[in-house]
């Protein structure tokens, strides 16, 4: 399930990663593959920003701010049965 285009804030140091996997493991949306015994992000849109992929990455190779922006908000809504709100206003443009 792809949230809103380019709001993932979601980042790989391709010069820390060793290729382990562990990102493939934990990644409940599939953002990540292996290729040439490295990590690559094959689809940014699809990250939810949960952060499960940075806390289980041993070398530190990547950084995401979970649970921040519109793709929280799209989240929140869906679970929650609500509109989704990200705090931005007409003129903050956040999203």
């Amino acid at each position: 399930m792809k949230y809103l285009k380019n709001v993932a804030q979601l980042e790989l140091d391709s010069d820390k990663c060793t290729g382990c996997g562990m990102c493939v493991e934990v990644c409940p949306h599939a953002v990540f593959i292996i290729e040439n015994k490295i990590a690559i992000i094959t689809e940014r849109d699809l990250c939810m920003e949960c952060g499960a992929c940075q806390i289980n990455c041993p070398f530190n190779a990547l950084n995401v701010r979970k649970g921040v922006g519109c793709a929280s908000a799209v989240i929140k809504g869906k679970l929650t049965g609500s509109e989704p709100s990200c705090g931005c206003s007409d003129t903050s443009n956040c999203c």
